[in-house]
């Protein structure tokens, strides 16, 4: 069984990248298991709590470290990544020596109601993951574009969506065999 852990970098609660993690949760393959982890109750990020550090962040550093992979999903705020979402992987990387997400395969996605998807976001996202060692999958992308046509009461209803996310997973999945061989 492959565990990959998911977070979305949104708090909204009829958010189409938390609708879009739940259904990466429901579409994975029979021998992945999809763990969602809410960063939504973490506080801002201050080394002056780093030691110790707040149990809700102990336990999501410990949940990326017991995983095999990574699922980061993200919105696009301003052309980049959320506030939420840099919060949350500012905890998992500290403190210093103590980077959760090194060495993890990660694979990116997102939805967005402009026509671009989340690109902007998610080639900021890439280069955070650069510094923080972590090995994004390159393709399949998925940049949910125009998100209103293809959610419905907060489940995924495009096909075309579904497949590309099943597909992303299972990339994901060879990705982190590939690096756990090298």
């Amino acid at each position: 069984m492959i565990k990959i852990l998911g977070f979305a970098g949104s708090l909204r609660r009829d958010s189409y990248n938390r609708a879009l993690l739940r259904a990466a949760q429901k579409l994975a393959p029979a021998d992945v298991e999809v763990e969602i982890f809410d960063i939504g109750s973490f506080p801002l990020f201050n080394e002056d709590m780093e030691n110790p550090l707040p149990p809700v962040v102990a336990a999501f550093k410990e949940k990326i470290v017991q995983a095999d992979a990574v699922l980061m999903v993200t919105p696009e705020y301003n052309y980049s990544i959320s506030g939420v979402l840099k919060n949350a992987i500012d905890w998992a990387s500290r403190p210093y020596g103590s980077n959760s997400f090194d060495g993890k395969a990660v694979a990116i996605m997102g939805a967005s109601m402009g026509t671009i998807g989340t690109a902007r976001a998610q080639y900021h996202l890439r280069q955070v993951c650069v510094f923080l060692n972590a090995h994004v999958l390159n393709k399949p992308e998925i940049m949910v574009s125009v998100a209103a046509d293809k959610f419905r009461d907060g489940e995924l209803v495009d096909e075309k969506t579904g497949h590309k996310v099943r597909e992303q997973l299972v990339a994901l999945v060879a990705w982190e065999r590939q690096l756990r061989k090298s």
